[in-house]
């Protein structure tokens, strides 16, 4: 089948040259036809010129130049939204991904029969100061969102393009491709990848990502999980604050009676009342949101399912 191999660029004009090379070679034996997409994300140096120069003398490539860093969620998606092929490969471009294993991505997503293979860099040469951050935030999406895959963070991944029409990308959630590919009920597995030393140029992310993931995360489980129910989030959370007004006000009401504590003058007369107040802005906020969703997807008239696949049995 043919391949769209879509790679988002920031400043990496030393290794474009080199990757591009490497890609040639990995691709040599590949049976059909294939186009490599370089995404300019808003690079200020000399990538954009050196991708020009590429794309002249190689009619498999294409070039889409953003008009801004726009982040590689959005690289990704301008990637997704401009391909053709069957099978789309994504991939970063400081080299750190082995163009060699782009064959062995697709081998795996044909011999597993899966939607989408995942790549996981078991072994990682990084500094400290990207591991540790990838190691926790790999650990909380895999608590949090039950996602069984060990490496969301890897963006040497292959795809059956069909299923990238369901996937739409914001913020930073290419992270969270696995999980909205699975959310969908698409098939997904996991190879291992060789991950390499960076070549040339520096690491863009560190620890503060941390926090994006932990907002994202919570964005996409509401918007998978309860987007069309947001009633048992706000009344989740509107129980729960209402519980802990009962048990203040109890606690209040039994140092009145054992110790005559005075009830204006203690903290949890506040503490109660605002609790309970709390509790029916949730509760309040729920129902509202509950009416917008049933307003908006009656207006756009968006289904709330996908079918997979319609299938007739000839009963003779």
């Amino acid at each position: 089948m043919k391949l769209s191999l879509i790679i988002p660029l920031f400043n990496e004009e030393g290794n474009i040259e080199r990757l591009y090379k490497e890609i040639k070679v990995g691709l040599s034996n590949y049976k059909d036809d294939y186009e490599i997409i370089f995404i300019n994300d808003g690079s200020t140096d000399k990538t954009l010129d050196i991708l020009i120069v590429i794309a002249s003398a190689d009619k498999r490539v294409k070039v889409l130049n953003l008009s801004k860093n726009y982040g590689q969620s959005a690289a990704f998606q301008a990637g997704f939204d401009n391909c053709s092929n069957e099978i789309v490969v994504t991939m970063d471009g400081d080299l750190q991904n082995d163009p060699a294993d782009i064959l062995k991505l697709i081998e795996h997503l044909e011999k597993t029969k899966s939607d989408a293979v995942i790549g996981w860099r078991r072994k990682r040469h990084d500094p400290s100061s990207k591991t540790i951050p990838s190691f926790i935030a790999n650990k909380m999406i895999s608590m949090f969102l039950n996602l069984r895959v060990h490496d969301t963070g890897c963006s040497f991944k292959a795809f059956r393009s069909d299923i990238l029409k369901e996937v739409r990308l914001y913020g930073e959630m290419h992270r969270f491709i696995p999980y909205l590919i699975n959310a969908k009920g698409f098939s997904i597995s996991e190879i291992e990848v060789n991950h390499r030393r960076r070549f040339k140029e520096k690491s863009k992310y560190g620890i503060g990502r941390v926090v994006k993931v932990i907002l994202d995360m919570l964005t996409v489980k509401f918007l998978n999980e309860f987007s069309t129910n947001p009633i048992y989030v706000m009344g989740g959370l509107s129980f729960f604050s209402f519980i802990l007004s009962v048990l203040s006000f109890i606690a209040l009401f039994v140092m009145k009676i054992a110790m005559n504590v005075d009830m204006t003058g203690n903290p949890l007369l506040i503490i109660s009342v605002f609790l309970f107040m709390i509790s029916l802005q949730m509760l309040m906020l729920g129902l509202i949101s509950e009416i917008q969703v049933r307003i908006y997807f009656e207006t756009v008239k968006k289904d709330i399912y996908k079918i997979r696949d319609s299938i007739n049995v000839d009963k003779g």
